[in-house]
This record gives C-alpha cells, sequence and structure tokens, in this order.
C-alpha cells in the first residue's frame, strides 16, 4: 500500500473552515448569518482562504481515489470500473467522475511490478496541486496534453513537458494552458503537425441548404489555415458598432458575424484580400528558402528539446499554432503580416501588406495562367492564390515577373513536395523534384493558340 499523505494540517483547517460556513436559521431568517457583518477584506479573505481548502482537500481526495482504485475496491462493491463506483457513489456527472480518475493516476505515487515505491508520472504538476497553486481543471488539461504526444517523446521529454506546463497553469486559465499544450505538440510531433494540417486540408467542408422558413443554412468546417482567413477577414466587419446617438450595439455575436459574413460578399473579397498575422521565428520562417524559391533545408537551431524546429508560428486571430510551411505557403497571397521575433522572442520586424498580388497584377496573373498554371491540372475553378517564384522572405518581388497563379491544391503541392516554379520567357515552368523525374525537366502547361502567338502581359 502507498502511503497516503496531503499537506500537514489540513483536515483542521477544513474542520475550522466547516464551522464558519453560514447555517440555516430555524426561525426561517435569512441563511446568510454573520457573513453580511464581515468587512470587504474579510469577505476577500475567506473566499480565498475557501478555494485553497477546497483544493487541499481534493487532492486528498485523489490521492485516496488512487489508492482504492489499487485496492480494487471499485470490484468488490460490483462496479465495472472505478470511475462507475465514484460516480455512484458521489453522485457525480460521468465526466467529473472521469476527469478525477484520470488526474488521480498521474498526481499520485505508483507501485512497480516488484513493489517498490516509485514517484508520480507527472510530478510538477503533483507538486502545484499538492501545494493547491493549480485547480483539477488545470491537471486535467496537462494530463491531456501529454498523454496526446508522440510515442516517440522520451521519459526527458515527457518530464520537460510536465514542469513547463505546470508552471504555465499557475498563470494561465485552463483553456489558455491547453492551447499552450497543443503548441508543445507542435514541437515535439513536427510530422504529426503537418499530417494534421493535410489531414483537416482534405476533410474541410461546407454544406448550404436551405431551411423550411427560405433562409439559407451554413455548416462546415474550415482547416486552421482559411480559418485564419475568414476569421481575419469577418472579425473587423463583426465589432459592435455604437449608433450616432450613443446607443450600444443590441445584436448578438452571431448576428454580427452574420451581417459581417453579408458584407464580406458585398464588398467583392476577392479584390481585397484577408489580413492575417503569424508570429514567427526569423529562422524558422526562411528555414528551406534559399535563393530563387527552391525549398531546401537550412541550418535551423535546436529547440529546448534539443530538436530542430520546423514548426513555426502562430495565427494570432485564432491563437492556434501553424506550420512554418503553412505559414510561407499564407504568406504567398494571403495578406499575412508576419510579426518576425528573433531567439530571445523579441519582434524584429512587421512585415507590411505589399507582399500579397495587388488587383492589377492579380488581373494579368489570370489572363496569363488562368485559374493554375500548374501542368495538366484539372480542377475546377475557384479561389486562385498568387506564388512568389522567390519567396518575398527571400527578397521576392510582388511583380508579374515573379508571380504564378495556383489552385489551391497545386499551390500546397508546390511547397510540400518542393517543385522548383521558373520563368521561361515570362512564363512559368515547374522543375519537379528528383523522386517524380531524375532528369528535373520542366514542366508546362499547354498554351492555347493565341498565348502562343503572343508576348505574356505585362
Amino acid at each position: 500500500m502507498v502511503g497516503i499523505s496531503a499537506r500537514p494540517g489540513l483536515a483542521e483547517e477544513v474542520g475550522e473552515l466547516g464551522s464558519r460556513v453560514p447555517r440555516p436559521r430555524e426561525d426561517g431568517e435569512s441563511d446568510r448569518g454573520g457573513v453580511v457583518a464581515e468587512s470587504d477584506d474579510e469577505l476577500v479573505a475567506e473566499i480565498r482562504r475557501g478555494e485553497q481548502v477546497m483544493r487541499d482537500a481534493l487532492f486528498g481526495q485523489l490521492l485516496r481515489i488512487a489508492e482504492a482504485e489499487r485496492r480494487g475496491l471499485h470490484g468488490t462493491s460490483g462496479a465495472r470500473s472505478v470511475q462507475a463506483w465514484l460516480r455512484e457513489m458521489l453522485n457525480l456527472a460521468a465526466g467529473e467522475a472521469r476527469r478525477r480518475v484520470q488526474v488521480a493516476r498521474e498526481v499520485t505515487e505508483r507501485v512497480g511490478l516488484g513493489g517498490e515505491q516509485l514517484p508520480p508520472a507527472l510530478p510538477e504538476t503533483a507538486g502545484a496541486m499538492r501545494n493547491g497553486e493549480i485547480t483539477l481543471a488545470h491537471a486535467g488539461t496537462i494530463v491531456d496534453g501529454v498523454a496526446a504526444m508522440p510515442p516517440g517523446v522520451d521519459a526527458t521529454e515527457r518530464h520537460a513537458a510536465d514542469a513547463l506546463l505546470a508552471r504555465q497553469a499557475r498563470e494561465l486559465p485552463p483553456h489558455e494552458l491547453r492551447s499552450a499544450g497543443e503548441h508543445l505538440r507542435y514541437l515535439l510531433d513536427q510530422d504529426g503537425a503537418l499530417r494534421t494540417e493535410e489531414y483537416q486540408v482534405e476533410h474541410r467542408e461546407l454544406r448550404i441548404a436551405t431551411g423550411r422558413d427560405g433562409m439559407t443554412v451554413l455548416n462546415g468546417r474550415l482547416d486552421r489555415e482559411s480559418g485564419a482567413e475568414l476569421r481575419a477577414a469577418l472579425q473587423p466587419l463583426a465589432a459592435p458598432r455604437r449608433e450616432a446617438d450613443g446607443v450600444p450595439d443590441t445584436r448578438s455575436p452571431a448576428k454580427r458575424n452574420a451581417d459581417a459574413f453579408v458584407d464580406l460578399l458585398e464588398r467583392k473579397h476577392g479584390d481585397a484580400r484577408a489580413q492575417v498575422r503569424v508570429t514567427i521565428d526569423y529562422d524558422q520562417l526562411t528555414e528551406g528558402l534559399v535563393a530563387d524559391g527552391a525549398c531546401e533545408e537550412r541550418n535551423p537551431q535546436p529547440d529546448v528539446f534539443g530538436r530542430a524546429p520546423r514548426t513555426g508560428g502562430t495565427v494570432d486571430n485564432t491563437e492556434q499554432p501553424i506550420t512554418a510551411a503553412a505559414a510561407r505557403r499564407l504568406a504567398c497571397d494571403a495578406e499575412v503580416l508576419p510579426l518576425v521575433v528573433g531567439g530571445d522572442g523579441q519582434p524584429l520586424d512587421v512585415g507590411r501588406s505589399e507582399r500579397t498580388a495587388p488587383a492589377h497584377i492579380r488581373a494579368a496573373l489570370s489572363a496569363r495562367d488562368g485559374s493554375c498554371a500548374f501542368p495538366d491540372c484539372d480542377r475546377p475553378p475557384g479561389t486562385s492564390q498568387a506564388h512568389h517564384v522567390r519567396h518575398w522572405a527571400d527578397g521576392g518581388a510582388t511583380a508579374l515577373h515573379n508571380m504564378v497563379m495556383l489552385c489551391g491544391h497545386h499551390h500546397r503541392l508546390i511547397h510540400r513536395q518542393r517543385w522548383e516554379v521558373t520563368m521561361d520567357d515570362g512564363w512559368p515552368a515547374f522543375l519537379p523534384p528528383v523522386w517524380v523525374d531524375p532528369a528535373r525537366s520542366p514542366r508546362g502547361r499547354a498554351r492555347t493558340r493565341h498565348q502562343r502567338t503572343r508576348e505574356p502581359p505585362g
């Protein structure tokens, strides 16, 4: 049996706090009791003290839940699991019972196969809970974050992740801590992060239907890049507005979003690209970019885990992590404002929106390349994206001679598979990677007879 211990003096504090809880009076008067007589400072102090005692008591309960599971008490009562046993005994919601058991397993001491006592799986989180510095919600978020890390993460990295998240949990609310855990997973599982982004692209969807009342019903999911662009386009238009007489905007957030969406359509969004701001380390932004836009590896500095980082930034308006490859892809044609930071996290430069193709260049690109210049592209016309041949982060100009129109599929292909784009007498040519064509013979899209007999636009 593992010894059970919580903070010394906990039982006495719980008993003292309980004796001070206002009780209903028998004569039916208010049960506010002595609370009314307390000063403001006393009220605040008692609220803080009550929270601390409840956190301490909860940690003591988690210790006992773990011990009860080791003893198999749920089996003796006929429950199929310790979660079910706890739910029935304490009349808890299923999710709450499951969360307490999950956390108890990770923050309490364990017993090895030989009967030896082992430290908690998450010792830093356990220490923060023992000291009453974090809540069950914080601990559960850390448990989820560590559990989501890839199998290749070793014990040292897991311990570092536990320490980092436990430290941040002392300052961040649970929902922000969850975002920090996701960023950490992106850092440690870089290949998985890229697979996640590709999965989201393949599974994005938008359903448009007509309700019985005749209203159009939208329902869908977007990948991170597209979602960031949509939010960046809608948020300025969906902000609350004040009427001329100073009356506050009474529209609900959902109504403001709907009005902003309609406004976006009326503004013909294709002529004014949405502005997305990405915070990204300069070395990660430029990794893989060399002269002439070829995607070759550079030598980035290792991260805090000793790994070469490839995941770069954060989309500021969604606070979601994004890979450096996706940031570079977004930067080609979305109006991305990269907040470039140095190794110390200090801003080095805020990008300018001139890197986005203006209307006259987009018109010339469309005239030259159609909806996509990639050879044999069979994608139907859609929202085309202007790609820099020599990336703007490497000094490339936003000009017709340095840009090519691509559909979304082939734009992602260019960045992901390392195709090289060159200009052949004013027309784009595509050099495949060596594993597609060892000779890397240039490929170009077949031109119409009219295009073959005239100079490229510009």
